[in-house]
């Protein structure tokens, strides 16, 4: 076996202190915005975002002026691409059915999806305005059936940003907030003064928004782990070098720290890859945001097979995976860590981020190994039933309850189902008793 890394990023010591960095500064944002509540957001958003109005809640009519303010087109196009994230949402949420059995005659068991009862969607701003979040949590919130959802995105020069306002409302938000970042994700998880908490947050976020999530878990339901993007091309030589370099490019430019790595079998590719890569970066209008990206966390790694790339693929288990090969379909049976895969040169993550229809929440930071992104699925709450409709039934299961429990010592619960079988099971039922 040969994999060589032609390029590699930052060491993951290196990569390690900074997430130790982070972790403190979000530990004790989290404090204050539990002792202070409401006085700990507003001196955080002065900070950070310069934003301090009478309230972070739009009204009616502040919802309104905000969408007056977007074009004709870029409301249609909004419309548009929350046609498709609604109507793939809807197939999958009728795919998930209530289910009742009766397992032998007399019990009936059964579980019911049930949506979580609030939930807090945040959408990113800092260096661009991530209008797609909105439908990717909101929307799909909506289609749950989720009763509160409350919706929060960073101001924009000192505003409400209009695009992000819009998909919020046309998405289903009861609530919609101004407020960025850690503020934001710990006042809509903790509550304060003027904000009720929720029971789950979800939506994408920058490192310090993803360790809030991650510090705020178990005192609400998170989505994902999902940090910085993550971009992962596999391609052969059956593509060229241009394709190659602005799918790594076109996520390197989220932030400076977004992983982007090419995987390759053919060396060729590879180097004419990271040829266009810097000439692409002379042009590129982000490219001060992308170069440091590229630099700190940009690989490239060529493989001699098709069964090494899927190794090194599935060891990675990185956000975002665009593959162009002549056997697309094979990795498709193959891969099982990911966030989302993306088939073929026609095919492309960006249009998975903005408007095909699937959700761009997805898992980071090798969370693919254990988790799918967010979808619809994700706000519902599969809790089960049970139910004994006959007496012979409730003894039959009481005379193996009572004698499972006695094997594990539990008294108390062996009469449980002694008392059962006593009440149902007539005078001439054989049954474990706790004393047997």
């Amino acid at each position: 076996m040969t994999i060589t890394h032609l390029k590699s990023g930052k060491p993951e010591s290196e990569r390690a202190e900074d997430d130790a960095a982070v972790r403190k500064t979000v530990e004790a944002t989290l404090a204050d915005i539990q002792a202070r509540g409401d006085a700990a957001v507003r001196e955080l958003s002065a900070k950070f975002d310069k934003y301090e109005p009478e309230s972070f809640l739009l009204n009616a009519s502040e919802i309104e002026a905000a969408m007056q303010k977007v074009s004709t087109r870029d409301m249609e196009d909004i419309k548009f691409a929350q046609t498709q994230i609604r109507t793939f949402a809807e197939a999958q949420r009728a795919s998930m059915t209530d289910i009742e059995v009766e397992t032998m005659p007399g019990v009936v068991l059964g579980h019911k999806n049930i949506p979580v009862q609030s939930v807090g969607c945040y959408v990113p701003g800092g260096k661009f305005p991530m209008v797609a979040s909105a439908h990717m949590s909101v929307l799909t919130a909506t289609v749950a059936g989720v009763p509160r959802i409350v919706a929060s995105a960073p101001p924009m020069n000192g505003a409400p940003h209009p695009a992000i306002v819009a998909a919020m409302q046309l998405g289903g938000a009861h609530e919609i907030y101004v407020m960025g970042g850690m503020q934001a994700v710990g006042a809509m998880a903790i509550g304060t003064q003027t904000i009720d908490p929720v029971h789950m947050l979800v939506g994408p976020g920058n490192a310090f928004v993803a360790e809030a999530k991650r510090q705020l878990y178990g005192r609400v339901g998170i989505d994902l782990f999902a940090g910085p993007t993550e971009t992962m091309v596999i391609a052969d030589e059956t593509v060229d070098a241009e394709l190659c370099a602005t799918d790594l490019l076109g996520q390197a430019e989220h932030g400076y720290n977004s992983p982007a790595c090419l995987i390759t079998t053919s060396r060729k590719l590879a180097e004419e890859t990271l040829a266009e890569i810097d000439r692409l970066l002379e042009i590129l209008p982000t490219r001060e945001t992308a170069s440091i990206s590229w630099r700190d966390y940009g690989d490239v790694i060529v493989c001699d097979t098709h069964d090494e790339m899927l190794q090194v693929a599935n060891d990675m288990a990185y956000e975002h995976v665009q593959i162009m090969t002549d056997r697309d379909d094979w990795y498709l049976e193959q891969m099982h860590s990911y966030g989302a895969l993306f088939l073929g040169p026609r095919t492309n993550v960006a249009n998975g981020d903005k408007v095909i229809g699937t959700n761009h929440t997805l898992p980071t930071k090798k969370a693919g190994r254990y988790t799918g992104g967010l979808w619809v699925g994700k706000f519902l709450k599969t809790h089960s039933y049970q139910r004994i409709t006959s007496d012979a039934a409730a003894a039959q299961i009481g005379e193996y309850g009572s004698r499972l429990c006695m094997l594990e010592g539990f008294v108390g619960h062996a009469e449980q189902c002694n008392v059962r079988v006593r009440r149902y099971g007539g005078k001439n039922v054989a049954y474990g008793t706790a004393a047997e």
